[in-house]
Parts: structure tokens; C-alpha cells; sequence
């Protein structure tokens, strides 16, 4: 072997280990939005397009977020992409406590009652099919019902605990 392939430091699994690992790992950002008494919503990076017949997607939840009991209910939920113009809205939606449907967010109702956000670069809403068990998250796989892929602008990015651009 020419490389060290790190195996001499590897340390034991932890919570710290899996945050480290994946702060070295870019992902898209998503915001996950719900209907109900008052509309919730979260910043996801877990989003997986799981199936294209049906057309299915998945992303995690915590079971301690405040947006969980919402979600746990939901007959459908919004999935939106957000574009690297979206900064602000992934922090406010990434942020505990804040109001995030307020102004300066900018929503309306969509298809079957789902918020669906402004000026994203895509978005779906989905009726959940499953919510599968994860340790203290629950893996949420939804259907998709209705889009639209139009919006302008690149990806946001999430990598190194920081929002990001793409870069060529």
C-alpha cells in the first residue's frame, strides 16, 4: 500500500462519528412542509428519490422535533428543493423555535392542503404511504401526486455545517 487507509485511527461508532463523517458529505437541501392546525415545515438533507414506478421519495424525521406530531399524522406532505438564493429560508426552517411560516417566508396552500413555499427550484406533494422506525428518527416514504420541477436557479447545498452554493 502507497496510502494510509486510516484504519489505524478508526474510533468506535457514536452519535460524534456519524455527525463527522457527514459533515464530509455534501447534500441537497430540502424543506419538508405539513398541514395541520398550524402548518409545520423542517430542513431535511435526507431526501432520497427511492422509486420512479410509483414515484416514491423518502427523507428522516426526528421523533423529538417539534415538527414530528404533525408529521406523524400527515396524510400528505410538501417536499420542496431549495436553490442556493435560499439561505435564509433553510436557516429559518433549520432553526428550533422560530415561526417559520412568518413573513419573510413566502407560502400558499397547495394541492390536497399542503404549504407549499415560494420561488424553490421544485417542488412535490406526496402522500405519505409508511413511516418506518429508525432509532430515535422515523424514515418517511411518500408518494408523489403532484409537482413542479420549474423553478430557476441552482441547487443549495449542505456540507461542513454550512449552507452552500454549487460550484463548477
Amino acid at each position: 500500500m502507497t496510502a494510509s487507509s486510516g484504519l489505524d485511527t478508526a474510533q468506535p461508532a457514536t452519535p460524534e462519528l456519524l455527525r463527522s463523517v457527514f459533515r464530509r458529505h455534501a447534500a441537497g437541501v430540502a424543506v419538508i412542509t405539513a398541514p395541520g392546525p398550524r402548518p409545520v415545515g423542517f430542513t431535511a438533507t435526507s431526501l432520497t428519490s427511492v422509486a420512479a414506478e410509483p414515484p416514491v421519495v423518502s427523507f428522516g424525521i426526528g421523533t423529538g422535533s417539534s415538527s414530528w406530531p404533525v408529521v406523524a399524522e400527515a396524510e400528505h406532505v410538501g417536499v420542496h428543493i431549495l436553490g442556493e438564493h435560499q439561505r435564509e429560508l433553510a436557516g429559518t426552517f433549520a432553526r428550533s423555535g422560530a415561526d417559520r411560516f412568518a413573513p419573510p417566508t413566502r407560502w400558499r396552500t397547495g394541492p390536497e392542503g399542503v404549504p407549499l413555499l415560494d420561488g424553490v427550484l421544485a417542488w412535490l406533494v406526496c402522500r405519505v404511504v409508511a413511516r418506518v422506525p429508525a432509532g430515535d428518527h422515523r424514515i418517511v416514504l411518500a408518494e408523489a401526486v403532484a409537482g413542479d420541477p420549474a423553478g430557476a436557479g441552482r441547487p443549495l447545498l449542505y456540507h461542513q455545517g454550512r449552507f452552500n452554493g454549487l460550484r463548477d
